[in-house]
């Protein structure tokens, strides 16, 4: 990518940033569009009548519209803003209706995002079955049809790992879910995957996308839930906005992603996430995605070249995005994220990543370090780590 966007992130001027997968660094056309509904239109939307709101209220709707189209949901769904990927898929296993011996189908790469709200429900009554890949991430599609059945309510499974960068198979895994029975919904986590690759979630086949603006240029506590069909969920919180008229004896609830968003929303974070898209749209998620591809690949080509470092999940690069997990023998993860840091500036996540099963099952008591990958690092950012990594390794 080109020094105009590396100008957009200062912060880049004092540090490597490889922590993208936790939360992607915010652009300044975002932050000023955040502050821009602040100083010039900060109203309620969906209130009032005045000229402020009705701004604000167009904005907000635009944003919903933006997302929409950047996940290729242009016929179909609605588009629901949450405050990240763990409460839209929160807002899914509590706002089906479950009955006891429903089964739900996960995988042991799921964060625990979308791991946790479906072991919950088996206070409920609902079996929950596991899908295990094998320790470089890759599944056997024989492993899901033999898991979906009949009483397969819902397979809910990420679209790639944020631990190990495998992208999963979830088209196929849609298909299955088709093949087994109208009644099987299918939720795909797409946290790591809405950021880096263009998205069809009409192509994809799924019922349930769920994915966070904070990894994708946007502000913290924004995040979406496409739905393919509203009328399928019902809302998880009420109160203010998201009726359409109210009796002491009942009330109708409003139609679009208004019954969703009870109370006023995020706003700011709303129309910030809107000009995220915006700026991913500019540079084209085709060209991010090929981008990302070679810094991946010699990411992964260097790492494996260095005596005592161990690389986990499948070296294939065609399996995998820009999210890499590693560790060097003797060093605790964290002791090395610390200095990578002290060293030379580079910021790295350590540690379980919200993914202690799939850690247990990979026999990583202590973790990882991870690097991931965005649109504003460079060569040479990721020649420099290579190289302090291989110094840290001859010393230990």
């Amino acid at each position: 990518m080109d020094e105009k966007i590396r100008a957009d992130f200062p912060i880049l001027n004092d540090i490597i940033y490889l922590d993208s997968a936790a939360t992607s660094l915010t652009p300044e056309p975002v932050l000023e569009a955040v502050l821009s509904y602040y100083r010039e239109y900060n109203a309620n939307v969906g209130r009032s009548v005045h000229r402020l709101s009705q701004f604000a209220t167009q904005k907000y709707q635009n944003a919903h519209r933006k997302v929409a189209e950047f996940i290729g949901a242009n016929h179909q769904g609605e588009v629901i803003f949450t405050k990240n990927t763990t409460e839209a898929t929160n807002m899914v296993a509590y706002g089906l209706r479950w009955e006891k011996g429903d089964e739900v189908v996960t995988t042991l790469l799921e964060h625990h995002s979308n791991f946790l709200p479906w072991l919950r429900l088996r206070e409920k009554g609902v079996i929950l079955k596991i899908v295990e890949p094998t320790k470089e991430g890759i599944f056997d599609i024989a492993d899901f049809e033999q898991a979906i059945g009949a009483r397969t309510k819902l397979v809910a499974m990420t679209h790639v790992s944020n631990v190990l960068g495998t992208i999963s198979p979830v088209k196929e895994i849609a298909a299955i879910c088709k093949d087994k029975g109208s009644d099987t919904l299918f939720l795909v986590d797409g946290a790591q995957s809405a950021p880096h690759i263009p998205l069809n979630v009409e192509e994809l086949g799924c019922d349930f996308f769920a994915f966070s603006g904070h990894k994708m240029l946007g502000p913290t506590g924004t995040g979406v839930l496409w739905l393919k069909d509203p009328n399928g969920l019902q809302p998880t919180l009420f109160g203010g906005g998201m009726i359409e008229s109210v009796s002491q004896d009942e009330y109708t609830l409003a139609e679009g992603y208004e019954r969703f968003e009870a109370g006023t929303p995020h706003i700011a974070g709303g129309i910030g996430l809107g000009r995220a898209v915006d700026y991913l749209n500019d540079l084209g998620m085709e060209r991010i995605r090929e981008y990302e591809e070679r810094l991946a690949k010699r990411l992964l080509e260097g790492l494996l070249d260095i005596d005592k470092v161990q690389v986990y999940g499948t070296t294939d690069p065609n399996e995998r995005l820009g999210v890499v997990s590693f560790t060097i023998e003797g060093i605790h993860p964290h002791e090395l994220a610390v200095m990578l840091d002290e060293a030379a500036d580079i910021m790295v996540r350590s540690g379980h990543h919200c993914c202690m099963p799939l850690m247990t099952y990979l026999g990583l008591k202590q973790g990882t370090v991870r690097a991931s990958l965005y649109l504003y690092n460079t060569k040479e950012e990721i020649a420099t780590f290579l190289e302090t990594v291989e110094g840290i390794a001859k010393v230990v």
